[in-house]
């Protein structure tokens, strides 16, 4: 086969081999690094209604759309001066910033219940929806606290927003315990591939083909988004895959049999991949290119570098069997066996149903802002906030844009009727030559059921007048309709192009259990970040819009790779590899981080529980028992046999 003959070659010029791939590990790190920028670290939906409105805003006004504005707090020690406020926010907020308060509009939605406490909003003169944008708006609120506070001297003054309160969390670090976490991660980690590869020096071959494989990918990615917009979330995807499905290579036996399987997975994830990329949404294509290149890379990798470093690390070695222990003694060692093993599939299959079922509970968009920090400056503007009775949906207003010729009082009036809004002002100096912006300040934050409500009936409201909605209120909302309303197509058909691939070389059966495993995997994954995120202690009442995606496509490749390769004991070391990994990374008060961590640390989980039913029993598969170096007895052991030829590494 022609695997056998790249193997074969890949020996024979085995020095050939090792000086490009550290080329590609060397160079292309260079090139990868350089080549970041290349892609779109908006982490917003494009092409939707909001999107559009959002490119409107920011090209015309230069600020604000897309990126929450900074909330000030002001709590007066008696009777409230507004326009002291208003005068103080004038000088501090800086040039260019559009600011709006009570005293601007006279609105009492800007009050809180308490009598002396009042906000207000501001967007700063610089703050794109990307990287450096965010950057400079968490720099812009360290000013206008300490400007506000220079200011106002008898009064308490806090800023919060959404980018403080996310600012805050990345700060405040790790604590002892997480600390301690993260090494018993790194250690565990550590551990599992020693253990694996039954040596110190085999663990470092999956991590050198993981290495080469995530640069070499990130290179492609880089150079296709030279030509398409690609989301930033592949940097998260490439890496974490890219390790498991290393993993999963170096775990089985060596020879003809691990070279075809590495083919397999690695055309099947690559199918289904670029299926994905043809989708009109950039988080679809972005994951799908990312996961072409790391299966593409991945498998010429471990066709032609995976002999190569074998003799040098030593052999692969399969992972020792997980052995069933027997049951109670009444039943007897075989019965005992037999009824266990019997009920694990079961087992495992339950909780994949289940929580793939939880997924359909899924609720999309940025987490809570209670859920973000406990504590530190803009937590303490929160808290002053919802203290004085004022509701957290302040911090995620919508921005309306008025066309020319429309009378934007109006307009606000309008939006001001709409059920879920507190308040809608038309400020006299947000007007620029042919438009004009209303700011509408909802009750709800837009995760939730009640706030994206609001955006709905206020589409509906403005409809016919010309006017677009955008702000950062809407930015969820086109997520779920732009990207979530194509999965019903996209999942389907990235599904059919892999059974397609593994039908042509495993037969219908197996790949149809494949690919259903495949999606269970992803299901799962998705799932146990509702229960995890939304259902449990952590409250965060919402999931980051772009995780699941990044996470639902991480368990599909790895779990087509699994079953690409027989029985899934190797499945096992991969799962615990890769959740580790990520949670010795990971851990820690950053929530979207922690998200996505625990999500790709339950992908690998529900990969290994989904690669259950594949275990062999001990009724057909008797190499459960059988003394190591024996000939194995069963027909799915055929691809696992010894290599016995010349070349074997």
């Amino acid at each position: 086969m022609w695997t056998e003959r790249v193997r074969t070659a890949a020996l024979r010029h085995r020095v050939a081999v090792g000086v490009v791939w550290l080329l590609v590990l060397l160079l292309g790190g260079a090139v990868a690094v350089l080549g970041l920028g290349r892609l779109d670290q908006s982490f917003t939906a494009s092409d939707g209604p909001g999107h559009r409105a959002n490119l409107a805003v920011q090209e015309r006004y230069g600020n604000g759309a897309a990126v929450a504005p900074l909330v000030a707090v002001v709590t007066w020690p008696d009777a409230r001066d507004a326009q002291a406020l208003a005068d103080a926010l004038e000088r501090a907020a800086g040039p260019g910033a559009r600011t709006v308060s009570y005293a601007a509009t006279g609105d009492e939605g800007f009050l809180g219940a308490d009598g002396r406490t009042e906000y207000a909003l501001v967007y700063p003169a610089a703050g794109k929806p990307d990287l450096a944008g965010l950057t400079a708006v968490e720099e812009a609120a360290v000013t206008l606290r300490a400007g506000l506070r220079s200011a106002l001297p008898g009064a308490r003054v806090e800023v919060t927003g959404v980018l403080p309160l996310q600012h805050d969390s990345a700060l405040a670090g790790p604590g002892a315990v997480a600390l301690a976490a993260k090494a018993v991660c790194a250690v565990g980690l550590l551990l599992v591939l020693v253990l694996a590869f039954r040596s110190p020096l085999g663990v470092l071959a999956p991590l050198l083909l993981a290495a080469v494989t995530s640069v070499g990918a990130l290179v492609l990615v880089e150079a296709v988004a030279g030509f398409t917009e690609i989301s930033f979330v592949v940097v998260y995807l490439v890496p974490v895959t890219a390790l498991v499905v290393a993993v999963h290579r170096r775990a089985r036996p060596p020879g003809a049999a691990a070279a075809r399987a590495a083919v397999t997975g690695g055309a099947a994830g690559a199918a289904a991949c670029a299926v994905l990329a043809l989708f009109p949404a950039a988080f679809l294509r972005s994951v799908g290119v990312a996961g072409l290149a790391v299966c593409a890379v991945g498998t010429a990798a471990a066709l032609t570098l995976g002999p190569v470093v074998g003799p040098v690390v030593g052999p692969r070695a399969v992972p020792r069997p997980v052995r069933i222990p027997r049951a109670l003694p009444a039943a007897g060692p075989v019965q005992g066996n037999r009824v266990l093993s019997a009920s694990l599939p079961a087992v495992g299959l339950a909780l994949l149903v289940l929580l793939t079922g939880a997924a359909t509970q899924l609720r999309v968009g940025n987490p809570e802002a209670r859920a973000l920090v406990a504590s530190g400056p803009a937590r303490d503007g929160l808290d002053l906030l919802t203290a004085a009775g004022v509701p957290s949906g302040v911090l995620n207003p919508l921005e309306v844009l008025v066309p020319e010729g429309a009378d934007a009082a109006a307009v606000a009036a309008r939006a001001a009727r709409v059920p879920g809004v507190l308040l809608a002002a038309a400020p006299a100096d947000w007007r620029r030559p042919g438009s004009a912006l209303v700011v509408v300040v909802p009750e709800a934050e837009p995760m939730t059921a009640a706030g994206a409500g609001t955006v709905t009936a206020l589409r509906s409201a403005l409809a016919g007048t010309g006017a677009l909605v955008g702000g950062s209120g809407v930015v969820d909302r086109d997520l779920v309709d732009g990207v979530y309303g194509l999965l019903p197509y996209a999942v389907p058909s990235a599904a059919l192009a892999a059974f397609g691939v593994l039908a042509r070389r495993r037969g219908r059966g197996p790949a149809a259990r494949a690919v259903l495993g495949g999606l269970l995997a992803a299901g799962a994954s998705a799932g146990a970040l509702v229960v995890l995120w939304q259902w449990g202690p952590a409250g965060a009442g919402a999931v980051t819009g772009w995780v699941p995606l990044v996470v639902g496509t991480f368990a599909f490749c790895v779990s087509l790779e699994r079953s690409a390769g027989g029985p899934g004991r190797a499945g096992i070391v991969a799962a615990g590899a890769g959740a580790l990994a990520v949670l010795a990374v990971g851990i820690g008060p950053q929530v979207e981080l922690a998200l996505l961590v625990s999500g790709f640390a339950a992908g690998a989980v529900v990969d290994a529980l989904a690669a259950v039913p594949a275990w062999p029993h001990p009724r057909v598969h008797s190499d459960w028992s059988r003394p190591r170096g024996t000939i194995p007895s069963s027909i799915d052991d055929r691809d696992h046999r010894p290599d016995r030829s010349r070349h074997g590494t």
